[in-house]
């Protein structure tokens, strides 16, 4: 029997050149469980619609659950590419609300954390960028160092990718007694790996194909879609948090704010290599101020007793076993504190009404604010192009469903 053309809608479907595609959420070059449904006439993206909820864990209602020392836990699993940055904001706005200062060592050590966070998360940005791009020797060069500030991080924690390093008033441990020694090294060698990242990149005539003039986020949606951190820099929009709302030391150091003006792919690239040179500035620096002294705030609220004293003396016993089961109590307010995180400003509001847990938690991560307008960046592109966007906003999945 002859099948009317006309008449049969499916055939019709058929020739339709609009294909629906679905990039993620399990696709090799999806940067977590991410969810981009993508109407494709022949290789260009006419219309595209993001999905987050494949991450849900309710981590903020966590956070009006567990006590706010429970809770440090948790904020490893927000941005779990720069974990100790995540402890440390978080660390700072439970002590904004409590008023305390926290010691001079304690804050250059923190200051270190951060910016070696930042440097763990642009190697994983442009490693993984390169590598959905086809150029593995780049990814190869940097994870080594990328393991060599692992291993550093694990002489100062115990762990490597999730720290929880930071406590309310302090920090779990001190420096190891060979830790600046490494460091120094590090910040020796770790710009010779960033010239040869240059050398096999920023002049490749296959890489700058790949990434100039593709996925252009431009200063006016970087702002209306709240976009921070290098996306924003590479836009062309002068801000840093550390040099503009300045939190610990970072007003005692020396460093330049990276800014781009194309707002592409390229420019995402060439902010985080010198950004990630100007952090390695930075910790050097910081070496060199860091002073002597105790690492915990003398402040019975917050301070956790020395084991040795927690066995021999019933009192130490009694206040260590109150904040560990009780939880630190915090009086009642509220406070926002956000910090230049790697991928924009990060930032933790918290209400309190007293008591050992948070009212209300609630937490502005800057990969949000990235997916948000990923959709609208990538219609009239490539699909290969959306690919390359995708790695060079460096979306983390933890921080999106919240």
């Amino acid at each position: 029997m002859a099948v009317n053309i006309q008449d049969d809608h499916k055939l019709n479907d058929f020739y339709n050149p609009n294909v629906l595609i679905n990039l993620g959420p399990s696709h090799p070059a999806m940067h977590g469980t991410l969810r981009v449904m993508c109407r494709v006439n022949g290789e260009t993206i006419e219309d595209a619609n993001c999905e987050i909820g494949y991450l849900h864990r309710g981590i903020e209602k966590l956070g009006e659950d567990k006590t706010y020392h429970q809770w440090m836990v948790y904020t490893d699993r927000l941005n779990y590419c720069s974990a100790l940055n995540n402890n440390m904001a978080y660390a700072m706005a439970v002590e904004n609300i409590m008023n305390i200062t926290i010691t001079d060592r304690c804050m250059w050590i923190r200051m270190i954390c951060m910016e070696l966070s930042r440097i763990i998360d642009h190697i994983i940005c442009v490693a993984i960028n390169a590598l959905d791009l086809g150029a593995m020797t780049v990814f190869w060069l940097l994870y080594h160092w990328r393991e060599e500030a692992y291993t550093m991080i694990e002489s100062m924690c115990g762990m490597r990718l999730t720290t929880t390093y930071a406590r309310i008033g302090g920090l779990s441990y001190d420096l190891p007694d060979n830790f600046v020694a490494r460091m120094e090294k590090f910040c020796k060698e770790f710009p010779k790996a960033l010239e040869e990242v240059e050398g096999l990149l920023t002049s490749n005539r296959i890489w700058i194909d790949r990434t100039k003039g593709v996925g252009i986020i431009n200063a006016a949606d970087a702002m209306k879609y709240s976009i921070t951190g290098p996306c924003l820099r590479a836009a062309g929009v002068d801000v840093d948090l550390r040099r503009d709302r300045p939190y610990y030391a970072y007003t005692d150091v020396d460093f330049d704010v990276v800014v781009g003006s194309n707002g592409d792919v390229y420019d995402r690239y060439l902010i985080r290599l010198e950004e990630m040179k100007q952090s390695t500035r930075i910790l050097q620096q910081c070496i060199r101020k860091l002073p002597a002294g105790p690492i915990f705030v003398d402040d019975k609220r917050v301070n956790i007793p020395d084991k040795l004293e927690v066995y021999t003396k019933m009192e130490v016993l009694i206040h260590h076993f109150k904040i560990f089961m009780e939880g630190v109590k915090v009086p009642p307010g509220e406070a926002y504190t956000c910090v230049e995180g790697p991928n924009g400003e990060l930032g933790f509001y918290i209400v309190s009404r007293g008591g050992p847990k948070a009212w209300r938690m609630r937490v502005k991560s800057p990969s949000f604010m990235l997916f948000q307008g990923f959709e609208a960046s990538v219609k009239g592109g490539k699909i290969p192009d959306a690919v390359a966007h995708l790695g060079s906003v460096n979306i983390i999945a933890g921080e999106l469903d919240r």
